[in-house]
Formats: C-alpha cells, structure tokens, sequence
C-alpha cells in the first residue's frame, strides 16, 4: 500500500480523572517531524508518544495534541492556593499602577488561573496508559486515512505511468524515418550541387546524422526507469523518497530525447513526457 502523508484523526474518552482529547494531523515533509502539544502537568508524557508516533510513521510533519481536563467533581469545592493567590493580588497590583485605566482581574479570570486550586497532581501513569491506548487509536485511523489518500495517489501515478510508457514505445519508430528521410534529402541536393552523389561522403553524413538522433540508450534507461516506478508503486511501503529520485532520472532522459529531437514529433514526445513527470512529481511529494 502506497501512503498519503496527510491526513486526520482524533480520540477522546472520559475517566475517573476527567477527560482526554487526542488529535493527530499529518502533512507532507522531507522526514518525520512531530510536534507535540500537551499541558504542563503532562510533560512527563512526552517521550512516550513520540516514541509510538515513530513506530508507525516513516515520513511527514505530524502535529499531536493532548488535551486534559479534569472532571468538575473533581475540582468543585477545593480551597484556593493561597500562594497562587497572592501572587496574583501582587500582579494586579502592579499592573494597575502602571496602567490605572486597563480592567483588573475578575474572579473568573482568579478561578481559571492555572494552579489556583489545591488540588492532588493528576493519575500520570494512569494517564499516560490512557493516552498511549488513544494514540494507538488515533493512529489506526490516520493510517486508513493516509492508506485511502494513497490509493488515489497510486491510481493517478499509474494513469501517468502507463502514458509515459506508451510515449516511449512511439520514438522508437522515428528514428529510422529520420535517417531516410535526411539521407534522401542529402543525395538530392548532393546531385543538385555536384551532378552526382558521392556514395563514401553520403555514407559518413548519414552516418554521422544517425549518430547525433540516436536515443536507443536513453529509451533504454527510460523505459527501464518507468519499470522501476511501477515496481515500486506496486509493492507499496515508504517509496516517496525511491519515486522523488525516479522523477529526477525520467526527467534527465526526457531532456536528452528533447535535446537530440529533430523532429516536431519527437520534440512533441519529449514535451509531453516532461509534462506528466512533472504532474507525477507534484503528486510524489505527498507520499510517504
């Protein structure tokens, strides 16, 4: 299966402790990024989830969010921190003396202050199972998500693909009408020039002509390269970085061809390649 490297997925459950809320969101990066947002009082968590993050993704920029809220019971009738408290009296103290016309704290800016209540440190190591087990989830879904992101990405690569190969197998032909076609135009302006045609002279000009439009090697790497793709494609995995090198070494072929073309369908043939490794480009850069 080939795999998107974006996508969206999200777990929330409610406990003894109060409730936790899990999201994951993925886009397209070079290597594996994750950012993790989590509160305060569960930093300890930290390195768990980044770790079960790596174990299922290879590539993208992952953003993870955590969020904790205890259940109303159990901060409803708690006394004030005291410390927090005055901390704060001092704060607004200040503040107002500096700046008499802005409004003080209310009570519900005191009652929402982080740390206001005497509380006991929530269940950590009750949590962090709970919050692995919703990770593990939540990355369940994102991988299906990715995988349906993938599967239409694979189609279109594929569609292009296979356009790509019909493209090569059309130069081929070319060449040998080339060839006669100079070779014919040379001997009669050889004869209209000189009377006759000299065979050795005509013989190293056809030659040297054929020499310059010869393409065999580059349809040989071409179509070899185009191969390469459909295999990669079709055993799935981690293939962006394989496919992004892919594009590069089709695109330098299809630039050769281009280069060698004297021809309008041959230049036509290189233009339209380029076309579609382009479009394959743009859609590699989101596969992981």
């Amino acid at each position: 299966m080939i795999n998107s490297m974006t996508g969206f997925a999200s777990r929330g459950q409610d406990y003894d402790y109060g409730q936790l809320n899990l999201e994951l969101r993925s886009v397209n990066h070079r290597y594996l990024e994750v950012q993790l947002r989590i509160p305060d009082e569960l930093r300890s968590l930290e390195s768990g989830l980044r770790d079960a993050i790596g174990v299922k993704i290879v590539r993208g920029k992952v953003d993870c969010r955590l969020g904790y809220t205890p259940i109303p019971s159990a901060v409803k009738g708690l006394p004030l921190n005291q410390n927090v408290l005055q901390q704060l009296i001092k704060y607004n103290e200040s503040i107002m003396s500096l700046l008499p016309q802005s409004a003080g704290l209310s009570v519900a800016n005191v009652l929402n202050f982080p740390g206001i209540f005497d509380q006991d440190a929530p269940p950590v190591e009750q949590i962090s199972a709970d919050a692995l087990s919703l990770l593990s989830g939540a990355l369940a879904e994102l991988g299906h998500t990715r995988g349906r992101e993938g599967d239409k990405l694979q189609a279109l690569l594929l569609e292009r693909l296979a356009r790509m190969e019909t493209l090569a197998e059309e130069v081929g032909p070319h060449i040998p009408k080339l060839v006669a076609a100079f070779q014919d135009k040379l001997t009669a302006r050889i004869r209209e020039a000189m009377g006759n045609a000299e065979d050795d002279r005509l013989r190293q000009e056809v030659v040297l002509f054929a020499s310059k439009i010869d393409v065999d090697e580059e349809l040989s790497r071409l179509k070899a390269h185009l191969s390469e793709v459909r295999r990669v494609l079709e055993k799935g995995g981690s293939a962006g970085k394989r496919l992004d090198f892919l594009m590069q070494e089709l695109n330098r072929e299809a630039n050769t061809l281009g280069a060698k073309s004297v021809s309008a369908d041959v230049s036509r043939i290189s233009v339209e390649m380029k076309v579609l490794i382009e479009q394959m480009r743009e859609q590699i850069q989101n596969i992981e």
